[in-house]
């Protein structure tokens, strides 16, 4: 059992890339849509780690280093079910829950959440989302 990070920083950010990411791909819903996007190569999937880490990095430290449009990203998508938002948010609780001690994986969980629902509200509530 290793020690339980009472601290965010670079470092544990990108182990918690490295094993939500490693989830997502294994995961039967998430699967297909992240390598549909993103494809099966290694450094692609290097690239969308860091990149993603750096939106991390700038809501949980705040950190001026993350420039993409991550809801512009989710509307391009391909349209996916509703609970699909579910099962990540459940794979990234359970990621965090194996780094950090619970009180630091509930505070990023709770902005993981938040920022779902506004995607959700978006694509579906709003009807902004690419209709198939």
């Amino acid at each position: 059992m290793h020690m339980l990070n009472s601290e965010i920083n670079h470092q544990n950010i990108q182990t918690l890339m490295d094993s939500f990411y490693a989830k997502v791909r294994k995961n039967k819903d998430l699967g297909p849509i992240f390598e549909g996007v993103i494809g099966t190569d290694f450094k692609a999937w290097e690239a969308h780690k860091e990149k993603i880490g750096r939106f991390w990095r700038q809501m949980l430290l705040g950190e001026n280093v993350f420039d993409g449009q991550p809801l512009k990203k989710h509307l391009e998508l391909p349209s996916f079910p509703r609970e699909h938002f579910e099962v990540w948010l459940n794979l990234f609780s359970e990621t965090l829950y194996e780094i950090y001690t619970p009180e630091v994986a509930k505070s990023i969980l709770l902005k993981a959440q938040m920022i779902a629902q506004r995607f959700q509200t978006a694509i579906y509530d709003m009807g902004m989302g690419v209709m198939h």
